[in-house]
């Protein structure tokens, strides 16, 4: 084993595909509905919003598909990202684990999220589009749609959840830099946003709400398409840089992951470093895989399986996906980003199909864990990431208890620079602890 902490690939080591789990799945995925007849999702369908090469890619039977040149001489700007043992993390905790992170926060945006706005730039620029509209949560998304928009000379309009806009104007103003266009979601740009603001003018906004902005604004603008920074196959597809680069350093470490950890919103870092190790467990070899989602949004561990609409407005087609229900409203917890009802379908089904597994924990432990990871590996987590450390915190001291050795794995899917309010909150002992709000979600399933 070596002594080293950080392991670094070349550039001709970065994937030059990305890594295809639909084909290999062993029972086919429920098939997207159309919100208006319920009918089978076909790809014309979906022209209205996406470009069709990112249409081939949702439904595609490729195993691997090959990243165009232009993606790839941007991911060379931050890619391939370092692999970390966090050695000191494992000598506070006096664990016999190793614990290894992938850090993502060395993109331009401080995220995973770049991954993914690239190529879905790249393919909507190819199409002649000249503006994209989204969400953003926590503005992690946000911010990197609105680089990779300014990279291909795009127009950009983001809709962000106003509970975020006010926690985290830094983010904002990253993305006004890069020359985009922000809105607090709720807001009276939209149809959607106007009917909500009408019901409760003092919303505070949710994902749900955002997408029915972004993807009105879309489909009433005939030079502009829809971009989503999660949930979706092929979302899930670009982020397999990710777990790509992660086996590679792994074997570079020496060591192989018992444990395979990453946060969960909409799943798009968790799929990111997960699936290619799916691919392993499928084979019948592959490590455990665990999803750590927010106990105030706990879509995995306390949704229900079904089919449900992505967005409040119900202007999306309907997905089978582990779902709170489409008019939940989460608590204004500071991860904004996990701050979501439904689930990545392809995410979902695994689930169900025992390939990974679920947990939730509430925002005080989590924060415990950020400020224990910052204050020895030195890096400033992101509160989403941060449910990540919380998990592989508990695996290294369960090893403890049992007095053995532990290979942990975890993404470290951004950084928190500006999420400094939320640690502000902590330390001064201002952060609220929010349960599983469980009447809100049974009055929301009700409306499925």
């Amino acid at each position: 084993m070596s002594e080293h902490s950080k392991f670094l690939l070349a550039d001709s080591q970065i994937p030059s595909v990305w890594v295809n789990v639909l084909p290999s799945l062993p029972e086919p995925m429920d098939p997207p509905l159309h919100p208006g007849t319920r009918a089978p999702l076909t790809p014309q369908d979906l022209l209205p919003l996406f470009p069709m090469e990112l249409i081939e890619q949702e439904f595609s039977p490729k195993p691997l598909i090959d990243i165009p040149g232009e993606v790839m001489d941007i991911y060379r700007l931050w890619r391939a990202t370092p692999l970390y043992r966090a050695r000191r993390l494992e000598k506070l905790l006096d664990t016999p684990a190793h614990i290894y992170y992938k850090y993502e926060g060395t993109s331009p945006a401080g995220s995973h999220k770049p991954n993914t706005a690239v190529p879905q730039a790249y393919y909507n620029k190819r199409a002649g589009i000249k503006r994209l509209a989204t969400e953003t949560g926590a503005g992690q998304w946000g911010s990197a749609l609105s680089l990779a928009c300014q990279l291909f000379g795009m127009e950009c309009t983001v809709y962000m959840v106003r509970v975020s806009y006010d926690q985290k104007p830094y983010r904002r103003m990253m993305m006004h830099t890069w020359g985009a266009e922000v809105f607090a979601s709720p807001s009276e740009h939209t149809h959607a946003g106007r009917g909500v603001l009408a019901a409760t003018p003092d919303s505070p906004g949710s994902l749900g709400i955002a997408i029915s902005e972004a993807v009105e604004d879309a489909a009433t603008h005939d030079d502009t398409n829809y971009a989503l920074g999660s949930v979706l196959n092929h979302v899930m597809l670009h982020q397999t840089v990710i777990g790509q680069e992660a086996k590679l350093q792994m074997e570079q470490a020496g060591e192989e992951p018992e444990v395979v950890i990453g946060c969960f919103g909409g799943g798009s870092n968790f799929g990111g470093l997960a699936l290619p190790y799916v691919l392993d467990r499928l084979a019948g070899k592959g490590p455990r895989i665990v999803a750590v989602e927010p106990s105030a949004c706990p879509t995995l561990t306390k949704g229900t399986l079904t089919y449900d609409y992505g967005d409040t407005a119900k202007l999306t087609p309907l997905l089978k996906m582990y779902t709170l229900g489409h008019d939940f409203m989460p608590p204004g917890i500071h991860a904004g980003g996990l701050r979501y009802h439904g689930a990545s379908p392809l995410l979902s089904h695994l689930l169900k199909l025992g390939q990974i597994e679920a947990k939730s924990y509430r925002q005080l432990p989590v924060f415990e864990a950020a400020l224990s990871f910052a204050r020895t590996e030195g890096i400033l987590p992101a509160p989403e990431s941060a449910h990540a450390i919380r998990a592989a915190v508990d695996e290294a001291l369960l090893a403890r208890e049992e007095g053995r050795a532990r290979v942990i794995l975890f993404c470290l899917s951004g950084h928190g620079h500006f999420d400094l309010s939320s640690y502000e909150s902590y330390l001064t002992g201002q952060l609220q602890d929010y349960e599983y709000a469980g009447q809100d979600v049974a009055r929301a399933l009700a409306g499925i």
